[in-house]
């Protein structure tokens, strides 16, 4: 048998000596710097880094994701918030890239994101123009993640000349950025999540990392709308475990499949080829991840109201899978699967 990658071997220890025994206090409660400083000894926030940075394969990243969300999703959220920073340092060039790639490849920074408003475009909740030989951001950004327990974030916007434009800053209240309270969710609302208001707030050109059209961006940001999340896989995972034999199985063989089509897709060389079907089945594990948790619940009859319940947390954590990182078109195509399914 072939060992599995060091990586995966660090996220299974995490996730049976630290986050599941505490995950229905860290939901009750919140993410605990602790369970962060651990991710950050662990080489984890690496994967999505080149390979001299300590970074893994795809496949890896897949499955140390898996792993982590079904142990503790509050806490693999946070974390997760890191690899889209990792990955655009690792595709630029600059002073950026010179100054934070290797901190945070080694967990000395953990970074925050704010850019899932520009799935908004043409509507520009954030918008950044040149000032003082800089860039000036203005604007709502609605959610972000993890305040609070980062350092830097990754900030977003759209300038006047249509430009998507992402800019590293330290993760705290500045002049020109304020953030709201930690907003109260159905789920995850451990994950320390806030909205920002920017009014004015000014960074230098360094701090710019990328630069390009927005069609540009978007083109590669969309396959990333319409693939599977391995955090679905491992939610289901978690709540097949707590299900007997006989109402499991034919459900994980459902998700096996599932899973073993989308990674191949998430593989394929041509990420803008087959959309269509990356959709149908992102849907599809959507689907048998909501069976599993509402089997769970129905398998853990009366207490599994009680909100430290794990049948409970993982429902309610399902729900939150099913509308994160949603977009128009994968809004439609679950919503036409729903009602077909009535038919």
């Amino acid at each position: 048998m072939t060992a599995p990658h060091p990586l995966v071997a660090q996220a299974h220890r995490l996730a049976e000596d630290l986050l599941a025994p505490h995950a229905e206090r860290v939901d009750q409660e919140g993410v605990p710097a602790s369970h962060l400083r651990a991710i950050r000894r662990s080489g984890l926030l690496a994967v999505n880094a080149p390979a001299q940075y300590g970074g893994a394969p795809a496949a890896v990243a897949r499955e140390t994701a898996e792993i982590l969300a079904g142990a503790c999703c509050s806490t693999w959220f946070v974390q997760t918030q890191h690899h889209t920073p990792v990955a655009t340092l690792s595709g630029s060039a600059g002073p950026a890239r010179e100054r934070l790639l290797g901190p945070l490849a080694r967990g000395e920074l953990l970074s925050g994101v704010a850019y899932a408003h520009l799935r908004a475009y043409p509507r520009t909740p954030v918008r950044v123009t040149r000032d003082r030989g800089g860039r000036r951001f203005d604007g709502t950004v609605p959610w972000y993640t993890g305040w609070g327990l980062n350092d830097v974030m990754l900030l977003a916007g759209v300038t006047d000349g249509g430009e998507a434009l992402f800019a590293f800053t330290e993760a705290r209240e500045q002049p020109g950025l304020r953030a709201s309270a930690p907003m109260r969710l159905a789920a995850l609302t451990a994950s320390r999540t806030v909205s920002l208001e920017l009014d004015g707030f000014w960074l230098p050109e360094e701090a710019v990392v990328l630069r390009r059209p927005y069609e540009d961006w978007a083109a590669t940001d969309r396959p990333k709308t319409v693939n599977a999340s391995p955090a679905v896989f491992g939610i289901t995972e978690a709540a097949l475990a707590l299900l007997d034999d006989d109402t499991a199985a034919p459900l994980r063989a459902r998700l096996t499949g599932i899973r073993a089509r989308a990674y191949s897709l998430a593989d394929h060389p041509t990420p803008h080829e087959h959309l269509e079907e990356r959709l149908t089945l992102r849907t599809r594990a959507h689907q048998v991840m909501q069976a599993a948790t509402t089997a769970a619940l129905v398998a853990g009859g009366g207490r599994s109201m009680t909100l430290t319940s794990k049948p409970q947390r993982l429902a309610r954590e399902a729900l939150f899978l099913m509308v994160q990182g949603q977009t128009t078109r994968s809004r439609k195509a679950h919503l036409e699967a729903l009602v077909s399914g009535l038919a």
